[in-house]
């Protein structure tokens, strides 16, 4: 059972995901204290308040003598959610790279929005990976092909110390769905409604969903339909008394929380972005999973 932190832990997407795969997490890692707050609530194994930007600070990591480093650096600068590309918090992909060669772990994952691919930063953090020994895996992931409702890609940056290139690979692209799964596979008539809006970024787009398709992305904002909403032609329901949007913990079901996970002692507005941040739990299981695979075929699994 390998050991893991989480660095930019958020809410615990990505270290529910790997827990449930079989690693044993020892620690976790986040700046932000509403996000600590709500995994506190649901894991036993520490986390810290830290700032990740202050590398030198962080020495004391090695203590946990873990053996893999798992995590999302902030995103919104890669984002398509704005026009804003490469800007500062990109600069935490760079710090991420640096903490882990400094840890040295036999395997680290780095999750992201698909459009770091084509960066300067990330091609800077392949670099010092590359520098340190890690031979690299990168592969982009539709969530709706990994049992999550929702159309959600996400890039991810597998590291194994002294391996080639490529190797996780095949291992990520196995046991992928042929088809999208919509929410009324994943959750039935539970959410008692056919139709939901869901704000969408401007007004050119469609803001009406049927269950019978996956989610668009879950995003950190969650608005009711305006009064002035005017139909878009791609629209499943044109009725709005037939019409609400999710509720806060719908929206955590579709990132594939289990029902049971604590949201308490935060205002809406925070937990609507811990959510919309997180790193869908059964995608996150699906990449550790492939992990597992590939430790097992190596006989590296203890």
């Amino acid at each position: 059972m390998l050991k893991v932190i989480d660095l930019f832990a958020g809410g615990g997407g990505m270290s529910l995901g790997f827990k449930r795969a079989g690693f044993k997490m020892v620690a976790a890692i986040d700046n932000w204290l509403p996000a600590i707050e709500i995994y506190k609530q649901n894991f036993n194994h520490v986390i810290l308040q830290k700032d990740l930007s202050k590398v030198s600070e962080l020495s004391f990591l090695k203590s946990y003598d873990a053996e893999m480093v798992i995590g999302g650096p902030p995103c919104q600068d890669f984002s398509s959610a704005g026009n804003r590309t490469e800007k500062e918090r990109a600069d935490l992909t760079l710090d991420f790279a640096q903490i882990v060669t400094n840890l040295r772990p036999k395997i680290f994952v780095m999750e992201n929005v698909a459009r770091i691919a084509t960066t300067k930063t990330l091609a800077k953090a392949v670099e010092t990976f590359k520098t340190s020994g890690y031979g690299l895996s990168a592969q982009t992931l539709d969530a709706s092909l990994c049992k999550v409702p929702q159309l959600r890609k996400r890039f991810f940056l597998i590291g194994v110390l002294k391996e080639r290139d490529g190797v996780l690979n095949p291992y990520l692209a196995s046991g992928l769905a042929q088809n999208p799964i919509s929410i009324f596979d994943y959750l039935g008539n539970s959410l008692g409604t056919e139709h939901y809006y869901r704000h969408p970024r401007s007004y050119a787009r469609r803001g009406v969903f049927s269950i019978y398709e996956p989610s668009p992305t879950i995003r950190g904002v969650n608005r009711p339909i305006p009064k002035t909403y005017a139909f878009h032609e791609g629209d499943t329901c044109k009725n709005k008394t037939a019409i609400r949007p999710l509720t806060t913990l719908e929206r955590s079901y579709i990132q594939t929380f289990p029902s049971d996970f604590k949201w308490e002692g935060q205002n809406k507005g925070d937990l609507e972005q811990i959510i919309g941040n997180a790193v869908p739990v059964n995608l996150a299981e699906h990449v550790a999973n492939a992990i597992n695979r590939y430790l097992i075929d190596k006989n590296l699994l203890f």
